[in-house]
């Protein structure tokens, strides 16, 4: 037997891996092949065989039967549509035990053909409504139905005065016309095997005594009073009414409640579609046939069905022989289901008292070695059943240690509690004793054997030492397993539990030093506030400083948030011990709260808080800051008091400005720092009152003719004291009595002109500004004395001359005008020149301050002419012009550099050649030459000029130079030849080649 269940261990239950499905066959007359395979398929050691049932009776396979089975899939060949169809299903069995599939339905669909009897013509009266009948032929599976009108292809067609049933095949009109009179023709088609047959044609004709008066709806379609639905299916509900006139027809819920957007109504309003049917759907229908002669309603109800489905399957259990064995299978359905039990594809006993089945819920106790098998829960109701496939084995073996032998060696704590757990693999559980040594052990206040088998040994001592053997056996065999118990000495925490008091941004050290077995290793962990603290994170605040024999922890700049319980946890492999520090951190104060402002003038605040945390050091004062949208962030304002103690908590701010935004804040100060500021206050605004404040630097002049012109620095918006504000100008001649006024209305202006034609040019005015706001008028500032605007130049200067230097520079000189007169001044000089091919609306401007008699034009062009005039300025504007004169730049520089630059060193002297440069012909004739020289290319060098094509020049030789060259004319400098460097050498001659012969 044990050899029997080692051997299972490499064995498989049976597990369907392909199981058969519902067929509907199409049954053509014209086949000869007809044949049908159900699927079957299963896994499992040994390899399962297969049997099947048809109609829960076992199909007895035998040769020439029209079944056979390759694999597990049954073939049925030859199709007989009286024997064949029915309920399949397929049995797998191994040495485990069977199983049964799911159930297949097969079903054989067919269409025979129409009677070919003649049907008798129907006589109806013009306005009558008839019904004409189809009679479908035998048939199997689902059918369409359609009309053909007199011949082939002209179908009749639905509205809301003809109807098909696709129910009955009938052919319903409510009211008959003259244009209906002719043959029909019923056309059935079979969905399954796509074909269709004609039955032989009904004559509709009219009655010749008289047409059909006006009559009430009455309903020749509808549909059963009770409808039972399938979970997710498509339903389909027709109605049609015969009447004159013809009836509309319309739908509703008896419950009121509306058709949600998948709910379909057509053809006419006879047929209701509902798809994918949900439990929300059920209910009573109504169909509503109505004309102007009456109305009329049939009703029904939709009831919703759903087969099983599972919601808790059992799950293969082992267990022990004479144990108990509960399992448990439930599944959804509607109606609910029943449940019954299968043992190896057969019934279970029922009159066996160990088997108990209730509600799903299977029980067998005192299991016996026969009760081993594949056991299937099937739940089912009127519409579905399902299978559940579940292993049972029972076990039976004498005692084995092998796979969960006694630890080799148990540790315990000298004084404390120590469990050996002895777990030996039996079936059935037997006895289990124990051993210390050779001696059979006793069982004490202090030495238990548990429920379990395992041994307990409280409050252990050092005669506790030793080997225990645990001994289990039952009705198959004996068998044992031994190990140690090693006592070692208990862990202390030698430092005792402590109390810190410390202040913000010190570093502190918590130790944590232990007594301890020196056979055992020490595992230091700690917690603050219960959570544990993770090295090397925090910001680096905790640092571990202990030795083996100690956990000591630093931390380091410690901060607020650092206040606490530390724990300090030790642990060994047979036990563990914690100690406890409490740490206080004083600092600067938290925050006030509840901070508010409760009243508010043109120029205080009355303001409101309580204290926030103290941080373990006493409150000494508080400071109160304000900002406004004017001010750089948070400023200190005066308060009354002035110095606000540490049991003070409201104060009047002072001395603020009048109608401006205010937000509050306040800061409490100890002994230790001044903390983080309150939450600001809500925004509040001082009243208004009339202004205080005037213009800064009133001044004034300029403009133009028989113009005031005054200006003066706004008021800042935070000075306004209200709305409304403006400005109030005064100004009188000087030496007058009375002063003229006017308002300058927008609070942002910064001048006022005063346009006059008395007004004498350039005469003295005394001027002051004040202000008003809505509350009021303000002062007027100080009185400044101011100028009227001047006259323009009233002459042009003289003598103007243009003398041109170089190539690109032009110099000009004129005669200056009187500086100032009575009426007007010269401010400047206002010089215009542009070139002969421009136009002089676009000359370029120089303008002189002061009175300058000369200007030097620049980068101008060679050999061209220019045109230049000379107007004077001052504050009203430019004077008369000068006369045009003009003036023709020199011919530009030499437009080649030098060449063939040689030199040499003698002593102290370098002495330069290099070829004479030519001037093109456009260019000006060269008068000399510039050496440039100095010590490296970033310093400023020493400039000799010469006339001829060579220089000597006396320079230290230990040392480099950097020389340039460079040709000048009357057109100005030329092009400078290419840097050359001359190295500290002794002496001899050197050709630049790269200048003598280009590219090398």
């Amino acid at each position: 037997f044990l050899e029997l269940w080692k051997l299972y261990g490499v064995m498989l239950k049976p597990v369907f891996t392909k199981q058969p499905g519902s067929v509907v066959f199409p049954l053509h007359p014209s086949e000869n092949r007809r044949e049908v395979v159900f699927s079957c398929e299963a896994q499992g050691h040994p390899a399962p065989f297969y049997r099947w049932k048809l109609n829960d009776s076992f199909i007895v396979l035998r040769a020439g039967s029209r079944y056979s089975l390759v694999g597990g899939n049954l073939h049925i060949s030859h199709l007989n549509k009286e024997e064949d169809v029915g309920i399949y299903q397929c049995l797998a069995s191994n040495s485990f035990g069977t199983i049964v599939s799911r159930e297949a339905s097969l079903h054989i669909a067919y269409l025979e053909n129409f009677k070919t009897q003649r049907r008798s013509p129907v006589r109806v009266r013009e306005g009558q409504g008839v019904v004409l009948l189809c009679g479908p032929p035998p048939h199997s599976g689902e059918l369409t139905f359609t009309w053909i009108f007199n011949q082939y292809p002209s179908f009749v067609i639905q509205d809301t005065r003809r109807f098909v049933s696709q129910k009955t095949g009938n052919l319903y009109i409510a009211k008959v016309e003259p244009s209906d009179v002719g043959n029909y023709t019923c056309v059935v088609t079979n969905t399954v095997t796509k074909t269709s047959v004609q039955g032989p044609p009904t004559p509709l004709v009219l009655r010749i005594d008289g047409v059909m008066g006006e009559y009430e709806p009455k309903i020749e379609v509808q549909f059963p009073d009770i409808v039972p639905v399938a979970k997710s299916s498509t339903v389909k509900l027709e109605c049609f009414a015969l009447g004159n006139p013809v009836p509309t027809i319309s739908w509703r819920r008896v419950d009121g409640a509306s058709f949600g957007r998948k709910v379909d109504v057509n053809k006419a309003s006879g047929v209701l579609e509902i798809p994918y049917f949900q439990q929300e759907d059920a209910g009573i229908y109504e169909c509503v046939a109505e004309n102007t002669r009456g109305r009329n309603s049939v009703k029904g109800k939709l009831s919703f069905y759903a087969p099983p489905h599972l919601i808790e399957k059992p799950q293969d259990a082992q267990k022990p022989i004479d144990d108990t064995l509960v399992w448990e299978c439930k599944a959804n359905a509607k109606p609910k289901p029943s449940y019954r039990w299968l043992k190896n594809g057969d019934p279970l006993d029922p009159m066996e008292d160990r088997v108990q089945v209730n509600n799903g819920v299977l029980t067998i106790s005192s299991l016996k070695l026969a009760d081993i098998g594949m056991y299937q829960c099937v739940a089912e109701n009127k519409h579905g059943r399902i299978f559940t496939n579940t292993e049972l084995r029972v076990i039976a073996i004498a005692p084995d240690f092998s796979q969960n032998l006694l630890k080799a060696q148990t540790l315990a704590r000298q004084g404390g509690d120590v469990l050996i757990e002895c777990k030996p693999k039996m079936s059935p559980r037997g006895m289990i004793s124990w051993r210390k040594g050779k001696e059979a052990l006793r069982e004490s206040h202090r030495v238990t054997v548990l429920d379990n088998g395992s041994l307990r040994i409280a409050n252990v001592t050092k005669m506790d030492a030793g080997v225990y053997t645990c001994v289990a056996r039952n009705q198959f065999g004996v068998a044992s397993s031994a190990g140690s118990l090693l006592v070692k000495e208990p862990t202390v925490i030698t430092s005792p539990a402590g109390h810190l008091d410390v202040t913000v941004g010190e570093s502190i050290v918590l130790p944590c030093q232990v007594s301890h077995d020196p056979t055992l290793d020490l595992k230091f962990t700690w917690f603050f506030n219960e959570q544990l603290i993770h090295f090397g994170t925090h910001g680096g605040y905790f640092e571990k400083v202990g030795s083996r024999s100690a956990g000591d922890i630093m931390i380091r700049n410690i901060q607020l948030r650092h206040a606490g319980k530390y724990t300090c946890a030790v642990q060994t492999k047979v036990d563990s011990v914690s100690i406890a520090t409490d740490v206080i951190v004083r600092g600067p104060p938290g925050p006030p709260v509840e901070f508010k402002v409760s009243e508010m003038t043109e120029s205080t605040a009355s303001l409101s808080w309580g204290p926030g945390l103290d941080n373990h050091s006493p409150i000494l004062s508080y400071i109160i800051q304000a900002r406004t949208p004017f001010s750089l962030g948070w400023q200190a304002v005066t308060t009354v008091p002035e110095l606000l103690g540490g049991k003070q908590l409201s104060a009047t701010v002072i001395d603020l400005s009048p109608w401006v935004e205010y937000e509050f804040r306040v800061l409490a100060t100890n002994s230790i720092g001044t903390g983080e500021p309150s939450k600001p206050s809500k925004k509040a605004r001082t009243k208004e009152m009339p202004p205080r404040v005037t213009p800064a630097r009133v001044n004034g002049g300029g403009g133009g003719r028989s113009e005031l012109v005054i200006t003066w620095e706004p008021v800042p918006e935070e000075l306004q004291s209200g709305p409304g504000f403006g400005y109030v100008v005064a100004f009188r001649p000087h030496g007058a009595q009375g002063w003229m006024q006017a308002a300058v209305t927008s609070p942002d202006a910064s001048r006022y002109v005063f346009k006059n034609e008395s007004i004498p040019p350039f005469s003295p005015y005394q001027v002051k500004v004040g202000v008003y706001n809505n509350k009021g008028e303000g002062p007027f500032g100080p009185v400044t004395t101011i100028y009227s605007a001047e006259e323009e130049p009233s002459r042009a200067p003289g003598r103007l001359r243009a003398r041109s230097v170089s190539a690109s520079e032009v110099e000009v000189t004129w005669k200056p005008l009187a500086w100032s007169n009575n009426r007007r001044r010269i401010l400047g000089y206002e010089l215009r020149y542009w070139g002969e091919r421009d136009k002089q609306e676009t000359a370029s401007v120089i303008r002189t301050v002061g009175n300058r008699t000369s200007v030097l034009i620049k980068d101008l062009e060679g050999s061209s002419t220019y045109f230049m005039s000379l107007r004077a300025y001052n504050s009203a504007g430019l004077g008369p012009q000068s006369a045009i004169v003009n003036v023709t730049t020199k011919k530009p520089p030499p437009s080649q550099a030098p060449v063939k630059i040689m030199w040499n060193t003698s002593n102290s002297k370098v002495i330069l050649r290099w070829d004479q440069v030519h001037a093109l012909e456009n260019e000006s004739e060269v008068t000399g030459y510039k050496v440039m020289y100095s010590q490296d290319k970033h310093s400023r060098p020493s400039v000799v000029e010469t006339n001829t094509t060579s220089l000597e020049l006396s320079l230290p030789v230990n040392q480099d130079y950097v020389i340039q060259i460079k040709p000048f004319s009357e057109g100005g400098e030329g092009s400078s030849s290419r840097q050359i460097t001359i190295p500290r050498i002794a002496g001899g001659t050197v050709l630049d080649r790269e200048t003598f012969c280009p590219g090398l």
